[in-house]
């Protein structure tokens, strides 16, 4: 898999969409070793069933793969002197996947993280595979983690905080990156950069800056996710928040401090907003601007009509007009 880019790019490939005798050659020549420098290996008989996402952005790569039928992959002797020295990180999120390198064997179960070297041989074996594979040079986690090639050799169980960050960091990445501005992609990249570091076991002054800028964002993003997923409970708080991902309710408020505002700011903008949403949907036509404030998460309709007002510059119900007026154009 290419690690760099100077653009996000976002590729989604799929045996699906190539006639059935085509499927192995081109999966193997072209796919994998062209486009991910590895060997792809079917262990079973029968048409090829796979699908993947690549995502390439400068400094990083983060595949996404299915797979219904055994198979292996790997950097082989002959692969390996192409000089490609990126790191990978294998994250299966269903089924086990047995690593091997240096003379030595993983079993990841899923949840679990595991790396490879592409400097030296080695590979991944599989029943099936529904996976995350984050590609970096090595030279961007070195100065990050005492000994890659020994971290390299351990397993990172689902239990490592930094690790379960990671996974939510990269969650929707598969289906939709949406950063577009450079900068802003950079520093992503560096995020995902510090989250790996922890997991593999960053230490000293490298741990320290991986806490306050990836780790950091990655609670963040967690703590919004976690808040747009209980949306509609009346019962919504920060100490609720806090307790769900393992932080005090004084780190929460500070992740929002830092961002310009508070907690319950974002909530009542957020519920602001599915309230809207729901009042410019038709399939909600029929449902009373009531109903639709308590399925937003708001026990108080005066309060809510306040809040929209002063949001929108417009109350529920000429929001809801505007709507239809709209979908009535059209």
């Amino acid at each position: 898999m290419a690690v760099l880019s100077p653009d996000p790019v976002l590729l989604r490939v799929s045996t699906r969409d190539i006639p059935e005798s085509d499927r192995s050659p081109f999966w193997r020549e072209v796919f994998a070793r062209q486009m991910c420098h590895l060997e792809f290996e079917p262990l079973s008989d029968g048409p090829l069933d796979v699908e993947a996402t690549l995502l390439a952005l400068p400094g990083l790569s983060v595949g996404w793969c299915l797979s219904t039928m055994p198979a292996r992959w790997s950097r082989t002797a002959e692969l390996v002197k192409d000089g490609d020295d990126a790191f990978a990180f294998i994250i299966p999120l269903a089924g086990a996947v047995n690593c091997s390198q240096r003379g030595r064997e993983l079993d990841a179960k899923p949840g679990d993280g595991v790396g490879i070297l592409h400097s030296e041989p080695g590979g991944i074996q599989f029943r099936e595979l529904n996976d995350i594979a984050v590609m970096v040079q090595r030279s961007a986690l070195a100065p990050l983690v005492p000994d890659l090639e020994e971290a390299a050799t351990r397993l990172v169980p689902s239990t490592n905080e930094a690790l379960r960050l990671l996974r939510l960091y990269l969650t929707g990445w598969r289906e939709n990156f949406s950063i577009t501005d450079s900068a802003l992609c950079r520093l992503a990249v560096s995020h995902v950069h510090d989250l790996m570091a922890m997991a593999l076991g960053a230490t000293g002054d490298a741990a320290a800056g991986a806490n306050g800028r990836g780790i950091r964002a990655a609670r963040l993003k967690a703590v919004k996710a976690d808040v747009a997923s209980n949306l509609t409970a009346h019962d919504l708080s920060v100490a609720a928040v806090a307790r769900r991902q393992r932080v005090t309710p004084r780190y929460v408020h500070m992740l929002f401090d830092r961002e310009g505002t508070t907690f319950s700011r974002f909530v009542l903008a957020e519920r602001l907003a599915c309230a809207r949403r729901m009042l410019l949907d038709p399939r909600h036509a029929q449902q009373s601007i009531g109903a639709i404030a308590y399925a937003s998460g708001f026990g108080d309709l005066s309060h809510f009509n306040h809040a929209f007002r002063r949001r929108y510059g417009a109350t529920p119900s000429e929001v809801r007009r505007e709507g239809s007026d709209s979908q009535a154009i059209r």
